[in-house]
């Protein structure tokens, strides 16, 4: 296994928390799309299994979601085994099932009378494929990978005291991607505005007026042990600084 390797081998997360609530959308079209083959949403839910990702359930007419994860997909049935938090239970009648996958959200619905469990194990509920699965893209705009072996960093202070240089890994017209360890996190919280940005992206230097903080992932790294993803969205951006931030995604996409 390459080092590169190893830094993409995901440990499965633990069990959801109220801040990995993730809310019910509507199909916007032009910017979504369903999956409606055994195939495509077998390849989804093996994916979130794999990573322990978050689920929020909701019943009709509550706001309130229900926490789990997928535990297993079947290799060969369009069945899979759904794992709740301790203490949650699913009311009888149509549930519906939202989470991310990689940078989109994933819906779907099911429903039964009775959601009943493995013999023995209150908490694993089997279920069976749905029907359709609507992924909504979040990114109104392209998102592209910073390249392997150049240096690019985002530079900021919180408060003008706590000073901050993440490494960025990934960059769009609309924001950027940022990696940092859980104990250098410190105030990067979602919603947190940041002023005064300096991206720093091979040779060439970009000023962010603001760039506001839209959500937390935590993952851990084969390597670097526990790490958490920050999703950033420019909200204040000069048109010099549009035009270079263009600039950058074209030299990526066409070296």
């Amino acid at each position: 296994m390459t080092l590169h390797e190893a830094h993409a081998v995901l440990i499965r997360k633990g069990p959801p928390r109220p801040q990995d609530a993730i809310a019910p959308f509507t199909a916007q079209a032009g910017n979504s799309f369903d999956m409606a083959t055994e195939d495509e949403i077998g390849d989804a839910l093996t994916l979130l299994a794999e990573h322990g990702d978050a689920i929020s359930m909701y019943a009709p007419g509550s706001r309130e979601p229900i926490f789990g994860r997928i535990l297993t997909v079947d290799p060969e049935l369009p069945h899979f085994v759904m794992e709740l938090n301790e203490g949650a239970a699913l009311p009888p009648g149509k549930i519906t099932f939202v989470t991310t996958l990689r940078s989109a959200k994933l819906q779907f619905r099911l429903s039964s009378e009775d959601w009943k469990p493995v013999p023995g194990q209150p908490l694993h509920i089997p279920m069976v494929f749905p029907e359709t699965c609507t992924v909504l893209n979040r990114r109104g705009t392209e998102r592209v990978e910073t390249p392997l072996g150049i240096t690019c960093m985002a530079l900021f202070a919180i408060n003008e005291t706590t000073e901050h240089e993440l490494p960025v890994y990934d960059i769009s017209e609309g924001g950027i991607g940022m990696h940092c360890s859980k104990n250098r996190a410190k105030g990067l919280i979602k919603g947190r505005k940041l002023q005064n940005v300096v991206l720093e992206l091979g040779e060439v230097t970009i000023e962010v007026e603001e760039m506001e903080i839209r959500f937390g992932r935590s993952f851990r790294s084969f390597l670097l042990g526990e790490q958490l993803h920050l999703g950033c969205m420019f909200t204040k951006l000069s048109p010099e600084a549009v035009a270079k931030v263009k600039n950058v995604i074209d030299q990526i996409n066409h070296p």
